[in-house]
């Protein structure tokens, strides 16, 4: 009964919540049709949607362990879902999955294909058993199952670095929002939003997350389906875009056809084939076309300066001298990015509806093997993601968990089957309504994310109009500019920032307690010092998160990658370092201690060796890949690896003890009910 009182009452504040926040909106609507300016929405939006998450964080304070590390176990199922779907959501949904989407079309849908299957495999294989194993960890479970602190501090350092890598996306996100709407310098854009971050996981771990996560669902939904409903309803008149876009879908393949046939769109492509060719040259004559360069420059600018020529080429000139490569192997690192980015807007777009593009029989084979890798690796991933799995061990019991993964997948699926159709119609929006303008007369959102790096047009035919290789446009700003480019009111725009804030920061809230509870529970508590003061771990826990974050922000700061492929990469090395463990653990009594650790090494090292060795970031090349597989889909090699390894090692060794294999019985079987059995504590205590 205390239960049902629990759960009423949080429907009616959350259904209170909701209104107040639509109100909000029409407040803001109003304000800007009588003259409220632009930045005042832009900062209005963004810190009022922070405070209030300041104000949940604070409310929820608690020094009580289990409130801070798994919410006292009384999350209910709906509000676990939503809270499951919010920290899962994160930027690369809210931010990156539309631009996917935009950018490779049908290739796109594995992002979908695979987040939403990768739910069915935890309900199916991995949340109700980690429930009912209980405790606080994924690092518990393999310390207890795995016998020792060996196999826990294995999981402890493969999801600090999964959590890290997707922490450092999410940061990026909110960076790049911040710095957008409040007008900063990017890198100050990061340390604000960071204040946000922090306030509600510092303040009262889990409970506070939680329920600022359900707060935060309700605007990201929201900022979600605004835009893209009314703009179905300005371009089809039916205000359900997801029912209407395949129409408009059929219209964009028409205007593919127009647009990529053009003579302009031709002649500028070639022109950037050519300046690939170019820098080819350079790249092969290298130190001497270096030498060659600066002479060249050199002699224009003295030219320039002897007959007056204006201020303003004089000073082009002057940057293009002081910005050449000071040597061979710093010019032939830039000119060939420059190179890659030529040859990349020289290529004919693949059209948003055709399944697995190439040029060739190979190529086409190719990218359908990539998109059924990422589908792999992004199921595997999400059933294996520490702080995903952390939320199911919130809930009361093993039939809310089970219950919890059905609402995060209709929460998750609200934001999924939608990113297809803004996809669809900011395309079509930038098809018809930007590409073939006058450069000169472009719309002002061009120019304002142009100064956050986000956006670039060179008129390399020097026609005065856009063509569209002569647009780039950055993945991750399709979703945030959508109501700019589709010349809606300026507080949808912040609306959407303000969601795409909130998505961020939901699920950087739940990667930072996966990472201060790992490094505070697993190895301070349960390895250094197992008699520490509740107290004291709070502590621990607290600094450690305050640590983390300020690291992920630096790193953040370098711009590693697009958000996508950094939540991609962070998946990538759970499913390896996860997923073969915690499977064969729960479903194979077999599976040994030597094993598992062998296996989740193994898994670990293999996806880290084939990033390193195929991305740009860390100096790799494609041309190492294996089997053409992309660098975000490394995981595929480390699970296979890592389930072979562990099976292959576990038949060879001897088998885990009886007390083990109980335990697997204990988390298996629904009918061994009751108090904890002491197997399952005398084997969580077991050590190396």
């Amino acid at each position: 009964m205390a239960s049902s009182d629990f759960s009423r009452r949080l429907r009616r504040y959350y259904l209170w919540y909701t209104g107040a926040f639509l109100f909000f909106i029409t407040l803001l609507s109003i304000g800007e049709y009588m003259g409220m300016s632009q930045s005042m929405i832009g900062h209005v939006f963004l810190f009022a949607t922070i405070a209030i998450y300041a104000g949940i964080g604070v409310m929820s304070r608690t020094s009580d362990v289990t409130e801070y590390y798994v919410a006292g176990r009384k999350v209910p199922a709906v509000f676990n879902g939503m809270a499951t779907a919010a920290d899962w959501m994160s930027a690369a949904s809210f931010i990156g999955l539309a631009g996917s989407l935009y950018f490779a079309g049908f290739e796109g849908l594995a992002f979908v294909t695979g987040w939403t299957g990768g739910f069915v495999l935890v309900a199916l294989l991995l949340a109700p058993y980690l429930r009912k194993f209980g405790q606080y960890t994924i690092p518990d479970f393999l310390g207890a199952r795995y016998e020792g602190n060996f196999a826990r501090l294995v999981g402890l350092a493969a999801a600090a670095l999964a959590s890290f890598v997707y922490l450092v996306a999410q940061i990026y996100g909110v960076g790049l929002i911040t710095s957008r709407f409040v007008s900063v310098e990017f890198e100050i854009g990061l340390f604000i939003g960071l204040a946000g971050i922090l306030v509600c996981s510092f303040l009262g771990g889990m409970r506070a997350v939680t329920w600022t996560q359900v707060a935060q669902y309700v605007i990201l939904i929201i900022a979600y389906l605004v835009p893209v409903v009314i703009l179905s309803y300005k371009v089809t008149g039916v205000p359900v875009p997801q029912a209407v876009y395949g129409t408009v879908l059929g219209q964009l393949t028409e205007k593919e056809s127009e647009l990529f046939n053009d003579p302009a769109e031709v002649e500028a492509r070639n022109q950037f084939r050519a300046r690939a060719d170019d820098y080819a040259g350079k790249i092969s004559h290298l130190p001497e076309s270096l030498e060659l360069e600066r002479r060249t420059l050199v002699d224009s600018l003295n030219h320039m300066r002897l007959h007056d020529a204006p201020a303003r080429d004089i000073g082009l000139a002057e940057r293009a001298l002081r910005d050449l490569p000071v040597s061979a192997d710093e010019a032939r690192e830039r000119w060939e990015k420059a190179r890659e980015e030529a040859l990349k807007r020289a290529e004919v777009p693949p059209r948003h509806a055709q399944a697995h593009p190439g040029a060739t029989p190979e190529a086409e084979r190719i990218s359908r093997n990539n998109f059924l890798a990422l589908v792999f690796v992004l199921m595997v991933g999400t059933a294996s993601l520490p702080h995903i799995l952390m939320r199911y061990y919130t809930t009361p019991g093993v039939v809310e968990a089970r219950k919890s993964v059905f609402w995060s997948l209709f929460f998750i699926f609200l934001l999924y089957v939608t990113a297809p159709a803004y996809a669809v119609f900011a395309k079509w929006e930038v098809y018809t309504n930007l590409i073939g303008s006058r450069i000169s007369e472009l719309p002002q959102w061009v120019a304002s994310w142009g100064k956050v790096g986000m956006v670039k047009i060179e008129d390399i035919n020097g026609d005065g109009v856009l063509q569209l290789a002569e647009l780039s446009l950055n993945t991750d700003v399709i979703v945030l500019a959508t109501p700019e480019i589709a010349g809606l009111p300026y507080v949808v725009a912040g609306l959407v920032a303000a969601g795409g804030l909130a998505a961020a920061l939901s699920t950087a809230d739940g990667l930072l307690l996966t990472i201060s509870n790992a490094l505070s529970h697993d190895f301070y508590y349960k390895v250094v010092n197992p008699r520490a003061s509740t107290h004291r771990r709070l502590v621990i826990s607290k600094s450690q998160l305050l640590v983390v974050a300020v690291v992920a922000a630096w790193v953040a700061s370098l711009r590693p990658d697009n958000i996508l492929f950094m939540v991609g990469l962070a998946f990538s090395i759970a499913a390896a370092s996860f997923f073969p463990a915690l499977v064969l653990g729960i479903f194979w009594k077999r599976a040994n201690r030597i094993g598992a650790i062998a296996g989740m090494v193994i898994g670990l090292l293999t996806t880290l060796f084939y990033v390193v060795r195929t991305h740009s970031f860390f100096g790799g090349s494609m041309d190492n890949a294996w089997f053409g597989i992309a660098p975000i889909s490394a995981g595929l090699f480390g699970v296979f690896l890592g389930f072979a390894t562990i099976v292959i090692i576990s038949l060879l060794t001897r088998p885990p003890p009886q007390e083990i294999q109980n335990l697997v019985d204990y988390v298996r079987y629904p009918k061994l009910k009751g108090d904890e059995p002491d197997f399952v504590t005398e084997a969580r205590g077991r050590e190396l």
